[in-house]
């Protein structure tokens, strides 16, 4: 039977887009205490099925496919612009396609202004107007308010009438830099953009017999499966060497290994990567909060999907990004790798020296380059022990040399020594795990 957690969860998801939750409804609907629903809202908001903003309250959101990720919801506007909604409350769930800044005549303004956009404009209530009708939402700049017509047809299309105090620029920026941290999430892959879905995957009962396990080991060839309980928890995984020398009748439960290692849907890439290979693991299944399954991932899945990333152009620059991109290679060979870099403004900290974040990725990145040569694939790193660094100077030039002192099938020592003006400036030790391509 469905914990009272789940129920609620289930009852947020079948309630339509667009409707406000609180604690005490669901508390009196579902009959549970207010600390169980407070509980049960906050997994709802880890799931996206909920948001929950100042000033609005919680809200039933639709689920942002992949593909859509650098579309924003009206919703989330109003948390960057930290706005007030004047009207159009019900389409607060909405995305928008782009926006428009109404910075020019009337007409000019409405060519550009059409269904799904949001129009960012000053106090001019003819234009709010011919927004919402045209389809639009509407982003009021500097703190004005807008006519009651406005917000009864706000109200009536379902289509935000949000006020903010900030001025018009400065809002263009805020929803572009939120629009580019989307983009740098779209580069990092989850377990959700390439696990196998539970209706095409197969899976043990408990109460099945080793038989099953034969039967479907002839229709699908595969030799490994995940194995749930009643209420479809996974409590096991059973593969060839684990019904070896049993007779066909024998319970599943008898045979299967128990409590193996899953993973969630929002679990990274990188991660499962991680794990798969450390522990020579071969199929992972992926279940939910309440450990319920949700579908497999193989190793073959993992790894096919790493290839498909280091062919991806890179959308979004990260912090990383930013520190690494300058460097360039001045001596190379089979046992050197010498890199050199000249430290940038954003490679500092408030008092003008290299910041400690920016050479540790320093370190991390000529370390990979170099055991590249060795190994074709990623690493993950495991340890960095940084034995000195001394402060340097903005606009400095600095080498980096990394040196291997081991490396094996699925693990590397790399010692790291940085110069500058022929003095060592910086010295690290990086242990790392080795991930195959």
């Amino acid at each position: 039977m469905a914990t009272k957690h789940e129920q609620i969860l289930e009852h947020i998801e079948s309630l339509s887009v667009g409707s406000k939750i609180s604690v005490r409804s669901i508390a009196k609907a579902l009959n549970v205490s207010e600390g169980t629903a407070y509980r049960a809202i906050k997994e709802a908001e880890n799931q996206d099925l909920v948001s929950t903003m100042e000033r609005v309250g919680t809200i039933r959101i639709e689920k942002k496919k992949k593909e859509n990720i650098e579309r924003l919801t009206f919703a989330e506007i109003i948390n960057i612009v930290d706005g007030q909604v004047l009207g159009g409350r019900e389409g607060l769930y909405k995305t928008l396609s782009k926006f428009v800044i109404g910075a020019m005549k009337l007409e000019a303004m409405m060519r550009y202004t059409e269904a799904g956009s949001l129009l960012i404009v000053g106090n001019r209530t003819n234009a709010h107007e011919l927004a919402v009708e045209a389809g639009a939402a509407v982003l009021i700049t500097g703190g004005f308010d807008t006519s009651d017509t406005v917000k009864k047809l706000a109200d009536e299309k379902q289509l935000p009438v949000i006020s903010t105090s900030y001025d018009t620029f400065t809002v263009a920026t805020m929803i572009n830099r939120a629009i580019y941290d989307q983009l740098i999430k779209k580069e990092i892959v989850l377990v959700d953009d390439i696990y196998t879905a539970l209706d095409k995957t197969e899976f043990l009962k408990v109460s099945d017999s080793v038989e099953r396990w034969h039967e479907f080991n002839k229709e699908t060839n595969h030799s490994r499966y995940p194995v749930v309980d009643k209420q479809n928890r996974v409590v096991g995984i059973v593969t060839s060497r684990d019904v070896i020398g049993y007779d066909a009748s024998v319970r599943i439960d008898k045979v299967m290994t128990k409590n193996p290692m899953t993973v969630h849907t929002k679990t990274s890439l990188a991660n499962a990567a991680h794990v798969m290979v450390w522990e020579g693991i071969e199929l992972m299944p992926v279940v939910d909060p309440s450990h319920k399954l949700q579908g497999i991932i193989s190793r073959q899945d993992v790894l096919k999907a790493l290839q498909h990333i280091q062919r991806q152009p890179q959308v979004g620059e990260t912090i990383d990004d930013l520190a690494t991109n300058q460097l360039e290679v001045v001596e190379t060979d089979d046992q050197s790798h010498v890199l050199t870099t000249r430290v940038t403004p954003q490679m500092t900290n408030q008092l003008g020296t290299m910041s400690y974040g920016v050479f540790v990725s320093l370190i991390t990145e000529s370390s990979s380059g170099l055991l590249r040569k060795y190994k074709k694939g990623d690493l993950v790193v495991e340890n960095i022990s940084v034995y000195f660094i001394k402060p340097v100077q903005i606009e400095s030039e600095i080498t980096i040399k990394p040196q291997i002192l081991e490396v094996g099938r699925k693990f590397a020592k790399v010692d790291v020594e940085v110069h500058h003006g022929g003095a060592i400036v910086g010295k690290a030790l990086l242990m790392a795990q080795l991930i195959d391509r």
